[in-house]
């Protein structure tokens, strides 16, 4: 079968999925205004309490209950902040936490300010509409067309610079957080150099994993066609009848054949030689043909991705359609390559770059195991990379494999 273009119905069928989509940005959106409002009032209360424990601190006995205080208190703005997106926190103690509580109050005076404009303006919007639309002037004003077009531009001019404000509000108090409450350098370092050493050993695995994986197959396959290959040649020389004979030399060159193709699929699962030449459309267009199974491919990247990287991601479409035809019992599979920048799709993301992003689904039967052989030698050679694996089949399917790869 041959990959397919994605079929003309996709492109009219995006309105609704697009009108879905926005009910998330519209919760998230909600969801940072709460925690923005929630901000004014951890601020007061902020300053309340640290107004109060400056004498206190000057106290040994007073100090630990402070300290404590704090500690509470900012465990309180972490939950808040998980309004906002949420922000990665460590192990942090009583002086950090009042370094905190002390850093955000402009913060939150300034958050204050943000929403009374934001409110008042929405007010005097609602103000002029309701005047206007019962034809009454607004502050001397009569709604007459060019007096309308003016305001009307004025407000959104306004309500951008609050929305603006906003996103800058909520990008501060994540910022503020990271550097008071969230690890260290030297954790960071640490926790690097732990995962660059998990990461080295599942690599090993992998290599052996596949290693092990190509033996059994050269065992069990190409080698048992060589086998039958040398008794059919046998047979062949020993033989005196010419139609026998031709017979069994038909039978030799059959096998031959199918020695060759096996040998051939164990080179390519060892490293598909044609990346280097074709590149990975052309390559997972390959995969698309030989499966026997109708499977869709989508491909939007727009530059070539580094070696390494192109393949990893050939390595995981190739697996997931085998797994689907194989044991899932999939009737089509879909695959979506595509690009998005570091950021924008996963806070634990360390950088800026370009992240490839694989994703394969399937019709079949679900209930795949995350820890079998295949799909366990996938995630080592994508954490080798830096990456993510998720797996996502539950029992009556459908089958989904997503692929987060850094080009970085």
């Amino acid at each position: 079968m041959t990959a397919r273009a994605a079929h003309p119905i996709a492109a009219r069928a995006a309105h609704p999925i697009a009108a879905r989509a926005a009910h998330p940005i519209a919760a998230r959106a909600a969801k940072a205004l709460a925690g923005i409002a929630l901000g004014i009032v951890s601020a007061l209360a902020g300053l309340v309490f640290l107004a109060g424990a400056g004498p206190l601190l000057l106290s040994a006995r007073a100090r630990p209950r402070v300290l404590a205080g704090a500690v509470r208190l900012a465990a309180l703005e972490v939950r808040r902040l998980g309004l906002l997106g949420g922000v990665e926190v460590s192990g942090y103690d009583g002086r950090r936490a009042l370094g905190y509580l002390a850093r955000r109050l402009p913060a939150g005076l300034l958050a204050a300010a943000v929403l009374l404009l934001l409110v008042y303006g929405i007010g005097v919007g609602v103000t002029i509409a309701w005047q206007w639309g019962r034809g009454e002037p607004f502050d001397g004003m009569p709604p007459q067309p060019l007096v309308v077009a003016y305001i009307a531009f004025a407000g959104l001019v306004l309500l951008f610079l609050e929305v603006m404000g906003l996103v800058g509000l909520v990008a501060v108090e994540r910022r503020l957080a990271l550097a008071a409450l969230g690890p260290s350098p030297t954790e960071l370092l640490r926790r690097r150099i732990a995962e660059l050493a998990e990461t080295r050993a599942g690599a090993v695995a992998a290599v052996d994993q596949e290693r092990r994986r190509i033996e059994r197959d050269l065992h069990d396959g190409v080698q048992q066609r060589l086998v039958a290959l040398a008794v059919l040649i046998g047979r062949a020389r020993r033989g005196r009848s010419p139609e026998l004979l031709d017979e069994l030399l038909g039978q030799a060159h059959a096998e031959a054949q199918e020695a060759l193709s096996e040998l051939r699929e164990v080179a390519w699962r060892v490293y598909p030689s044609g990346l280097d030449t074709l590149g990975l459309r052309d390559a997972l267009a390959g995969v698309a043909e030989r499966a026997g199974v109708p499977v869709t491919i989508r491909y939007g990247l727009r530059e070539r991705p580094p070696g390494p990287v192109e393949t990893a991601a050939y390595f995981v479409v190739s697996e997931a359609v085998t797994n689907a035809v194989k044991h899932a019992r999939a009737s089509a599979v879909t695959v979506d390559v595509t690009a998005r920048t570091a950021g924008d799709g996963a806070a634990e993301d360390r950088a800026e770059g370009t992240v490839v992003v694989v994703r394969t689904r399937d019709d079949g039967r679900g209930g795949a195991d995350p820890s079998g052989g295949g799909l366990s030698g996938l995630a080592l050679r994508v954490a080798a990379l830096d990456g993510r694996l998720r797996v996502d089949s539950p029992p009556g399917g459908p089958t989904v494999i997503t692929a987060e790869l850094p080009c970085g």
